[in-house]
């Protein structure tokens, strides 16, 4: 066995030892069971808490969790490479070749007038590498485990840059109201829901706005205003907490800390 205890300073290739470790017959019971199916809802997990972390501006936090995401890809590269399937070095090379393949403009002799071509470039070599010959397949291409907010935008985001998109946020919005009709008539149901949704993702789209941002300030003002009125002495109930969102004013297009 491999004195881990006795190093100064791990690297990458030393987490990929332990996890290796402690998936052998001397390690860890519980890390020897483990599937890509039964640790899938830890990457997610830890992609949120990166996520957070990065919300949050604080780098060490940030460093830990992308320990932690960094863990579970050396996890799954472990799984596989039991199964003689890839290896670490393979999921490195796999990622380094497509990133020189889609920089040509670094990497090569193409040239480009600035982000915005890096862009539009960087999502026709996908399409070409991936062997996308339709719009449809580029979006059918997008994963349905993405959560739906987040889908929605992506979707009409790749649709638009086909050409495919509402003119402006008021069209989106008389879209949304013509749902929110059906449902108020009491003629609507789950599908009405979808697509008041959907629209509304546009028209937030459409007006510069991360509606899953947005939505996710709404929701830690409501934990916000049922902590104030429990740290009052008052019971929060009926619709009080709901209806006081809309004297709450937050910006969510206030830029975060990037690191």
């Amino acid at each position: 066995m491999i004195d881990f205890l006795k190093q100064d300073r791990y690297g990458v290739y030393d987490l990929e030892r332990i996890i290796a470790y402690l998936r052998s017959p001397d390690g860890c019971p519980w890390d020897r069971e483990q599937t890509h199916s039964s640790i899938r809802r830890n990457v997610i997990e830890e992609a949120y808490e990166t996520a957070a972390a990065i919300d949050g501006g604080d780098a060490g936090e940030l460093l830990e969790e992308l320990g932690d995401l960094l863990m579970q890809v050396v996890f799954h590269t472990s799984i596989e490479q039991e199964a003689g399937g890839f290896s670490l070095d393979d999921v490195a090379d796999k990622v380094c070749r497509k990133l020189i393949y889609r920089h040509p403009h670094v990497f090569g002799d193409i040239s480009v007038s600035g982000a915005d071509e890096v862009l539009r470039n960087w999502d026709e070599l996908k399409r070409l590498e991936k062997k996308q010959a339709t719009v449809g397949e580029s979006l059918r291409s997008i994963p349905s485990s993405m959560p739906a907010l987040m889908r929605a935008e992506k979707l009409q985001s790749r649709a638009s840059k086909a050409g495919c998109d509402l003119l402006n946020p008021q069209e989106a919005l008389n879209a949304a109201q013509e749902e929110l009709g059906l449902l108020f008539s009491g003629s609507g149901g789950e599908n009405t829901f979808g697509r008041l949704f959907f629209y509304a993702v546009c028209a937030a789209r459409l007006s510069g706005v991360d509606i899953e941002r947005a939505l996710s300030a709404s929701c830690d003002s409501f934990i916000g205003s049922f902590e104030e009125a429990e740290a009052a002495g008052t019971k929060p109930e009926g619709a009080s907490i709901y209806l006081s969102l809309r004297d709450i004013r937050h910006d969510t297009k206030k830029e975060k800390k990037n690191y």
